[in-house]
């Protein structure tokens, strides 16, 4: 069994391939700060993937000589967990040391790039030969979708491979579909909240609060509402804090405008339907329980689309809306002209849509690890029709 390194980890490993948030029992300890548990959604899936005997951390920030050669000496290959780092403002620290002294294997697993409302996309000579060194020390890069894949292309990076992000695959089950109930049938759902934006981002950041705020009072008076934050201080604290915080969370979100003064229903459900956890068990076993889950969160969506629950995404930036695009997921553009109807989007047609190309990117994701080498738990897709595309493959409208 190989003996593994992973770059820039989200969260402490328990269990041999769980994840929960550092020092996650000392709730007082990650309170006052914002981290986004949904990183850490991906590397517990990307583990749940993997073969492996042991894991450990690649350190980049203060590594010796003798940390590589130990490196290159005990373990088989390194991964980058996935995530948006392919962006204007990423600090690699002292990455770029540690990977050009690296002999093994290096696999970039799922990762995106962002582009910026305004302007191009303009990466730093750091971020650029870290992408290097990567598709030098690897059969392929795996990316989330073709804007990532057309970036990479542009700076001469052609061992590229879309598969999606791991977080869908997290099950091993290459045979997931998504059926709708009848909705009149369905009581139990799930909003997954981002207050936490940039205008660098979200074009209209007025807009994308108030259609969150809109939608879930709309979903509140039909079903059954949980609201699922994901690392913002606020909504900590009125989860898991004293008495004392979660009135100041509520006091500090009314000034902010996000409630609409004591009396605003959304408090209500604040006090009695928001979940947070530092454990990314729980939000899987959280969506398990639910008939639909829809909003704003990339991951806490994708969580309950591995699960088999039906998703619904609210797209708002270059990120979300390439992942919409790579697997067909049935998404309500936040900026579009047009109400958030769930009756418009609660279609077979458009999952079927979805299903369809959850089996091709399971192939690509199963294909993307063979060809790297690495033991993996993915089985293989029985009689399926998707095909392996060829990673330097390249069609009209952009890298496939």
């Amino acid at each position: 069994m190989p003996r593994i390194l992973v770059m820039i980890p989200s969260g402490e490993v328990y269990d041999h391939d769980c994840v929960r948030w550092y020092d996650y029992a000392n709730v007082q300890a990650n309170i006052g700060h914002y981290h986004n548990i949904g990183d850490a959604f991906v590397f517990d899936s990307s583990l749940k993937l993997l073969n492996f005997e042991t894991l450990d951390v690649l350190d980049i920030r203060s590594t010796t000589q003798a940390d590589i050669d130990r490196y290159n000496a005990e373990y088989d290959y390194c991964f980058l967990r996935g995530s948006n780092y392919i962006h204007g403002d990423m600090d690699w620290e002292k990455a770029v040391s540690v990977l050009e002294r690296l002999t093994i294997p290096i696999l970039a697993f799922g990762i995106g790039a962002q582009a910026p409302v305004r302007g191009p996309l303009v990466l730093s000579e750091e971020t650029k030969r870290v992408l290097r060194i990567i598709a030098q020390k690897s059969a392929s890069i795996g990316v989330r979708g073709a804007f990532t894949a057309e970036v990479l292309w542009n700076l001469g990076i052609k061992n590229v491979r879309i598969v999606g992000c791991p977080t869908l695959f997290r099950n091993n089950d290459p045979n997931l579909r998504i059926d709708l109930p009848r909705l009149d049938d369905a009581r139990h759902v799930v909003f997954t909240l981002r207050r936490e934006v940039s205008n660098a981002y979200a074009k209209n950041i007025g807009r994308y609060l108030d259609t969150q705020r809109e939608s879930i009072l709309s979903l509140d008076r039909r079903f059954e509402i949980t609201i699922a934050a994901q690392g913002e201080i606020e909504e900590k604290k009125i989860c898991m804090g004293t008495l004392e915080q979660r009135e100041q969370a509520i006091r500090e979100l009314t000034a902010q405008g996000w409630f609409a003064g004591g009396d605003d229903r959304l408090i209500e459900l604040y006090r009695d339907r928001l979940f947070y956890s530092d454990i990314v068990a729980d939000y899987e076993q959280l969506v398990r329980r639910n008939d639909l889950v829809l909003g704003y969160r990339l991951h806490g969506n994708l969580m309950a689309l591995a699960n088999g629950v039906p998703s619904i995404y609210f797209s708002y930036d270059s990120r979300t809306g390439e992942f919409v695009d790579t697997l067909q997921i049935p998404s309500y553009d936040v900026f579009s002209d047009e109400a958030f109807e769930l009756e418009a989007y609660w279609d077979q047609t458009r999952f079927e849509r979805f299903n369809l190309m959850y089996r091709q990117r399971y192939s690509e994701m199963r294909h993307f690890l063979d060809e790297n080498a690495i033991d993996h738990k993915m089985a293989a897709v029985d009689g399926s029709s998707a095909r392996s595309m060829p990673a330097r493959s390249i069609v009209s409208g952009g890298i496939q």
